[in-house]
């Protein structure tokens, strides 16, 4: 078959850095960071993270090609922030939401198994459950 190695998805070759930045030379304060061994998940992700930030002028991502394993992130800032400056703080306020997220649903797990427990409990002293029976 054509298709490469799964693993090529995962791994980033040896000697190539996992991320790069071009400078457009046309327009000021743009440019294109090439992330490796990522998709469409990472670049909607920080895209949509960018277009909260008032200082993002413009922000898109591109997959070149389905069998490129490398997502394309361009953007274009203010006078007030970089490129850099304004990727930085979309991947810090998308891992804060990733944190709070992992809390809640650790929460709730932990709320789920505590009723579970308390309802195997009265259910050994003779209350009803909640699906009506003993």
């Amino acid at each position: 078959m054509n298709a490469p190695d799964r693993f090529l998805k995962f791994v980033v070759p040896d000697g190539e850095a996992r991320t790069s930045f071009i400078r457009d030379t046309k327009i000021e304060r743009a440019g294109t960071y090439k992330v490796l061994c990522e998709d469409h998940t990472l670049g909607n992700l920080l895209r949509m993270q960018l277009h909260r930030n008032p200082e993002v002028l413009f922000a898109a991502y591109q997959v070149p090609h389905p069998l490129a394993n490398h997502v394309l992130i361009r953007l274009q800032t203010t006078r007030k922030s970089s490129p850099t400056e304004a990727l930085k703080q979309a991947i810090e306020e998308v891992r804060g939401e990733v944190d709070d997220l992992k809390n809640q649903f650790v929460n709730q797990v932990i709320n789920m198994q505590q009723m579970a427990q308390g309802e195997a409990g009265a259910m050994g002293q003779g209350q009803m459950n909640y699906a009506g029976g003993y």
